[in-house]
């Protein structure tokens, strides 16, 4: 195998399964700190936002060739989900208890993103050159990949996954917090 190779399943099978399996530990904390009486809904929201920023460029590397329009979205959205993380935990520390674990969760959901931005510019390096020279003639479009990545069948089953470790869990997280939002309060008279 070349390390060509070897980095995309390293990728695949490594890197996108752990950022996967980090959300849900980060979600089990959620759940454990009670999210919906503390932080809410606000803070719940915050997290599926940060989840659509890694999961569109993800979804964009795993159906479309890498070229500068695909890179360009990436270094956005990892940039855009740097800041949107380090609001997200200025806002919920005074709120709510942030457990040694969820801090654990929060170092591999914040480094993952960075690991995997670094292995899609050094298996794409003449795409990034280009970026760099600012040579984009023709890169400013998407370009379908001509096979799927890690072989077949990996996409729906690494949907499968996400859906199962992120998704879900996040969605019954939102619904969690709009209800105890929606819930009339008690008045003490």
């Amino acid at each position: 195998m070349d390390t060509h190779s070897l980095l995309i399943q390293v990728l695949l099978y490594v890197f996108l399964p752990l950022w996967g399996i980090a959300g849900f530990v980060d979600w089990c904390c959620h759940r454990a700190t009670r999210i919906e009486a503390t932080s809410g809904l606000k803070e719940s929201l915050v997290h599926s936002l940060m989840g659509v920023q890694v999961g569109i460029p993800i979804l964009l590397c795993l159906l479309y060739e890498v070229n500068v329009l695909v890179l360009l979205i990436c270094l956005a959205a990892w940039l855009l989900h740097e800041l949107v993380a380090h609001w997200d935990v200025h806002y919920a520390a005074p709120r709510r208890h942030i457990s040694i674990w969820e801090m654990h969760a929060h170092s591999y959901l914040a480094s993952l993103p960075f690991y995997m931005l670094a292995m899609i510019v050094v298996i794409n390096w003449p795409v990034m050159r280009d970026l760099l020279a600012l040579d984009w003639a023709g890169q400013l479009r998407l370009q379908p990949l001509d096979a799927p990545h890690g072989g077949e069948g990996y996409l729906p089953v690494y949907l499968g996954f996400m859906a199962l470790l992120a998704f879900l869990p996040y969605a019954e997280e939102n619904l969690r917090c709009l209800r105890h939002a929606l819930k009339p309060r008690r008045t003490l008279t």
